[in-house]
């Protein structure tokens, strides 16, 4: 069968009557072929299709479990791992080895995820031994760890990005000599020096240089305190004005000392007159209130890729999640969604230094640094690594003459439903029970086929005929085929249906795909 039923979703045009990128339909004409047609060139596709987010679930698990809720805490993949407990009182997430996995079996056991914010906290019960491995080790601790012949310690690519964003419809944000005030005032060298670890980069671009077309275009601002002054005085602030910085106060790959970083920014911001106090929120709290567009000050927000291409830093958070910002900046945008069908092409480079410099005119954000987090481990684990996207595959992590591999992250997981989930934290322990048609190599970056054996295109890069893996089974014993990827990718694209349910119900990795159906039924997350 195929999604829509009786026809091929209306596509929609650009200003020029192009079509946009986006999802035409989803046939499946047998149980081993699953074909994509888009509506337009998308030379992204098969890094998309490495997105947890786009994990395929059993057809009849899912309209049951999204009826009643339990699709939230009880997943039901297709992965190496499958979900045994989870229990917030003893702050764990307990995975167990799949038995009947269709590739190489879980090297362990047992995968017990845990979750402590502070990183000190973590390091010490990676030194104690109560834990096997740690996330985001403080960079202070890198050089300590790394000598220590008791431990392994893997950077990761500084493919990051954290940034300090405004509302432009919040005074004095709406005035552009405001903001690039702002972003003549921060100096993102000192932030990296003083907070990041080694081998994170200054923030010479919002997109970091170790992704292909990431510094097309101008720098940014240099810091000129003088002329942000005179900026500010033109703007009618002579003296400064009072403000607030809200953040997270939860070490993030892409934001590794969250209340350091955030008390800089202040001191650094008082050196034009501009009075900050600073305001942690929980995370779940922060996202919520930064994603709809609610906050009225500067707000501290990192970025992790899904996949290494500029649009899926630029395009998802400055078009498809404008509403943090206020409102849609066209020069941003229009170049962003020429690149988007453009293939790999000094065209499509300068797209985006096309984009990156209308970015940098308007100045709704100011890229504070790209981070090269880093993983830690005992000596003692096999198979240990670190992933770019902080997407390490566990399954390969093992110890020798133990039955599990205890790991401690930042938070805990508000949801294992990871179709409409977006924290990088969320999306590691889905990443373990749930599998999409192509993943990420491990430790490395190219796409790999995972469900599907192939995923191969038309010439136009419009329509995409996949081939699916034989043999494969879900956690709950039932069979892996064409179906449940139609399925599985309708229930995020129509939100018309009764399986078009998350805990946000948002799907805001959906619109890396394409637009929604039956948008008037979406939800708003309010």
């Amino acid at each position: 069968g195929a999604y829509p039923v009786e026809a091929a979703a209306v596509c929609e045009l650009d200003a020029s009557g192009a079509p946009k990128p986006g999802l035409a339909r989803i046939d499946a004409p047998d149980e081993r072929t699953v074909i994509f047609t888009l509506c337009a060139t998308d030379p992204t596709f098969l890094q998309k299709m490495t997105i947890v987010s786009y994990g395929i679930n059993d057809s009849g698990y899912l309209a049951a479990a999204t009826a009643d809720g339990s699709i939230l805490t009880t997943p039901n993949g297709t992965g190496p791992l499958k979900l045994e407990a989870w229990s917030t009182e003893q702050e764990e997430v307990v995975l167990g080895r799949f038995e009947e996995y269709w590739g190489e079996r879980s090297a362990s056991e047992r995968v017990v995820f845990k979750w402590q914010g502070d990183s000190a906290a973590r390091l010490v019960q990676l030194r104690a031994g109560t834990v096997d491995g740690i996330d985001n080790v403080a960079a202070n601790d890198i050089e300590a760890l790394s000598a220590d012949s008791n431990y392994q310690v893997f950077k990761r690519l500084p493919a990051t990005t954290l940034y300090a964003g405004v509302n432009t419809t919040f005074k004095p944000f709406d005035d552009i000599r405001v903001r690039q005030a702002i972003a003549m005032t921060i100096d993102s060298a000192r932030i990296v020096e003083n907070f990041f670890p080694a081998g994170s980069a200054p923030a010479t671009h919002y997109v970091p240089c170790v992704v292909t077309y990431g510094c097309e275009g101008a720098s940014w601002w240099p810091t000129d305190l003088e002329k942000a002054r005179a900026l500010l005085a033109e703007a009618g602030y002579p003296d400064g004005f009072k403000t607030r910085i809200v953040y997270r106060d939860a070490v993030r790959v892409s934001n590794p000392d969250p209340t350091g970083i955030a008390t800089d920014l202040q001191a650094q911001l008082a050196e034009i007159g501009i009075d900050v106090t600073l305001e942690v929120q929980e995370a779940t709290t922060f996202d919520a209130n930064v994603l709809s567009g609610q906050l009225d000050g500067i707000f501290i927000r990192g970025w992790t890729p899904d996949y290494l291409d500029p649009l899926n830093y630029m395009y998802r958070n400055l078009v498809a999640d404008y509403q943090k910002f206020g409102a849609a900046f066209e020069s941003i945008a229009a170049p962003l969604r020429a690149a988007s069908t453009t293939p790999n092409s000094p065209q499509r480079a300068a797209l985006f230094a096309e984009a990156n410099n209308a970015l940098r005119e308007a100045a709704i954000l100011t890229p504070l640094g790209h981070g090269s987090s880093a993983v830690a481990w005992s000596s003692a684990v096999n198979g240990a690594h670190s992933s770019p996207i902080a997407d390490e595959n566990f399954a390969q992590v093992s110890i020798s003459g133990r039955e599990q591999v205890v790991f401690l992250q930042s938070v805990e997981p508000p949801s294992l439903y990871c179709a409409d989930e977006t924290d990088n934290n969320v999306l590691r322990i889905c990443s373990q029970i749930n599998e999409s048609l192509y993943a990420i190599e491990t430790g490395g970056t190219e796409p790999i086929p995972s469900l599907a054996t192939a995923c191969e295109p038309n010439k136009k890069l419009t329509v995409w005929t996949c081939t699916l893996r034989e043999g494969v089974r879900f956690h709950n014993g039932a069979r892996f085929d064409a179906g449940d990827v139609r399925d599985s990718y309708a229930a995020q694209w129509d939100c018309a249906l009764p399986t078009h349910v998350g805990r946000s119900g948002l799907f805001r990795y959906w619109e890396f795909m394409s637009s929604f159906l039956n948008n008037d039924r979406c939800s708003t997350g309010e």
